[in-house]
């Protein structure tokens, strides 16, 4: 059977302080990511399920019990999380990602204010995504561990940036103000990562 493991992070779990604070990284990589590391094995066990990859699995989600969904898209939607934030975050994108969102949305202002509006305003948990569908730049929501490589998603396609809007995310230093931990993630983002992605897309 396929075996998934917690990746380890690409940074220190304080060095995206002050903009997320150390308690709520290493709460959330070693206690909630680690959950659905162990919990998709488990499922996977115990419902004799193969399968080559995450990828794999998420572009047919739609055969497998919804805890295999929930455990997988967490673990999924978590590793690419982490390795799209970085300390002191380049701040804007460039090259060909650049254009795309220009030629998406106007400018990257216009992207940026956009995204956040639908992060802030995400109902319940979820993720708020910048996505390549259809060879156009669009922004989503999922709800729960959902994401756009599932064959369930209301927008499919190649996730280029994504933002973690659970309340584990950000209640620790932030309660109930969503607003400012979104904010505060936009000095993190590593549009390195974004533009690589991208570039697969």
């Amino acid at each position: 059977m396929a075996k998934y493991e917690l990746p380890a992070l690409p940074y220190r779990y304080d060095a995206l302080e002050p903009h997320v604070d150390k308690l709520t990284m290493e709460i959330h990589h070693t206690k909630h990511h680690n959950a659905y590391v162990t919990n998709l094995n488990k499922l996977l066990d115990e419902n004799k399920i193969e399968t080559a990859s995450l990828e794999e699995m998420m572009a047919t989600i739609s055969k497998y019990p919804v805890g295999v969904r929930n455990n997988g898209g967490g673990h999924y939607n978590h590793s690419l999380f982490w390795k799209l934030m970085k300390q002191n975050g380049t701040g804007v994108p460039s090259g060909e990602l650049a254009a795309a969102i220009n030629a998406s949305f106007g400018s990257f202002d216009e992207f940026k204010k956009l995204f956040t509006a639908a992060a802030v305003t995400k109902f319940g948990s979820g993720w708020t995504w910048l996505v390549l569908s259809s060879g156009k730049l669009v922004i989503s929501s999922t709800s729960n561990h959902d994401n756009p490589l599932m064959d369930i998603a209301e927008v499919k396609g190649t996730p280029v940036l994504v933002i973690d809007v659970w309340e584990h995310a950000y209640y620790l230093k932030h309660q109930n103000r969503r607003n400012e931990f979104v904010e505060n993630w936009w000095s993190l983002v590593n549009w390195d990562e974004a533009a690589a992605l991208y570039s697969k897309g």
